[in-house]
């Protein structure tokens, strides 16, 4: 009992720290700080992947973290106008090529789990620069007091779905909602996550568009659709890193954030949160 208080008191104190340096970083949006701090974020995330996937291959690894950080770092500064399929299709050359070079302590799946996570994590989170960006990314379609607002719409689904999920399963929970990959996580519990998130992001909305938007972004009955389908992304996000997990029986990704585990740990809920909203967006 007095180990679990511990944890708690942990868990919420670095929840507040992340929440200040988030709302930092949000205020340091249109600065060269913003799209540094996802890429650094980016980097550590997929190399948190890696040591849990148990990937020896330190040049594999080396070559796999540069390419995520040159990715995020282009697609917010944009160095290079490449062709995609050209690079990653030299980048599994060369992985390839690493794999046979240190074929002793190289599996083929260590080359798919690099290149995989090289490329989905850097992607994913590179759509916050892209939000912070729409107004030009979209021809005008949409202002950039409206990227702000979908930023916010991210991180309320993501993280706000994982708390809320989290306190209405411990006072309600009863029926288990995955066992064999979370059993903590509860039927109650998710559909907390995802109705008391709705009603934020509602709030919210009222919010700009009564003191930022001129008209009507998204109308209401859109949000009662969008919020939850972003809810359970985040939900889809949490239990994937789950499985990772349990596959290779760790608790945590990594212990850099007291009480919450690693970057991975704290932000597999925005790895698939992100790329739902840039799709809706697009349909949009």
């Amino acid at each position: 009992m007095y180990c679990a208080a511990i944890k708690m008191k942990q868990r919420v104190l670095s929840g507040v720290v992340i929440a200040v340096v988030a709302i930092s970083v949000l205020l340091l949006m249109n600065t060269v700080v913003f799209p540094i701090v996802w890429t650094v974020l980016a980097v550590m995330a997929v190399y948190e992947i890696e040591k849990v996937t148990q990937i020896k291959n330190k040049a594999l690894m080396i070559l796999s973290l540069a390419f995520s950080a040159l990715f995020c770092l282009n697609e917010s500064f944009g160095f290079v106008d490449v062709s995609y399929s050209v690079v990653l299709a030299v980048y599994v050359l060369i992985m390839l090529t690493i794999m046979l070079i240190g074929y002793d302590i190289t599996k083929f799946e260590h080359v798919a789990v690099a290149f995989f996570a090289s490329v989905a994590v850097p992607f994913a989170f590179s759509i916050f620069v892209y939000l912070r960006d729409i107004n030009l990314n979209s021809d005008g379609k949409f202002s950039k007091t409206e990227g702000v607002y979908l930023i916010l719409l991210v991180l309320v689904c993501s993280w706000l779905t994982d708390v809320f999920a989290y306190f209405t399963g411990r006072a309600f929970g009863k029926h288990k909602l995955c066992p064999k990959i979370s059993p903590k996580k509860t039927v109650e519990g998710a559909i907390g996550g995802i109705i008391i998130p709705a009603v934020i992001n509602i709030i919210v909305l009222a919010v700009f568009e009564k003191f930022f938007f001129d008209g009507t972004v998204i109308p209401y009955w859109a949000m009662l659709i969008i919020s939850p389908v972003l809810s359970v992304a985040s939900m889809l996000g949490d239990l994937s890193a789950s499985t990772i997990k349990r596959n290779f029986g760790v608790k945590d990704f990594s212990n850099l954030i007291p009480g919450h585990g690693g970057i991975m740990d704290r932000f597999d809920s925005c790895l698939f949160v992100l790329p739902a909203i840039y799709v809706i967006v697009n349909l949009f």
